[in-house]
């Protein structure tokens, strides 16, 4: 049974960071690329980051330069250092972990940043 478990949300004030988490089990972790999507109030899940196997990553324009994925592939655990954080960063983050054959989504993790 797959399970992508993620951990971490909370509130936190404008300027300030949360760290999320993912534990991924039941799949053979090295094969997928690893994404982290969040989805705002009455808004379309979007694309957040993502990083394979080998380290390699992407972002959206709206995160570049303040968040940072990273996984431990021994660990079976992404990652997703969120810094200087906005509202418009508030909504459910989700893991999804996609073999390009295969995807799999977590329950998600709630952020809200406000004052």
């Amino acid at each position: 049974q797959v399970q992508l478990v993620e951990s971490g949300g909370g509130l936190v004030q404008p300027g300030g960071s949360l760290r999320l988490t993912c534990a991924a089990s039941g799949i053979i972790f090295s094969d997928y690329i690893m994404g982290w999507y969040r989805q705002a109030p009455g808004k379309q899940r979007d694309f957040v980051a993502m990083t394979t196997s080998s380290g390699r990553t992407n972002y959206a324009d709206s995160v570049k330069g303040r968040f940072t994925i990273s996984r431990d592939n021994a660990k079976k655990t992404v990652y997703l250092q969120m810094n200087s954080l906005t509202p418009d960063d508030t909504g459910d983050y989700y893991c999804r972990a996609n073999s390009g054959v295969q995807f799999y989504w977590g329950q998600g993790t709630q952020v809200t940043v406000s004052s």
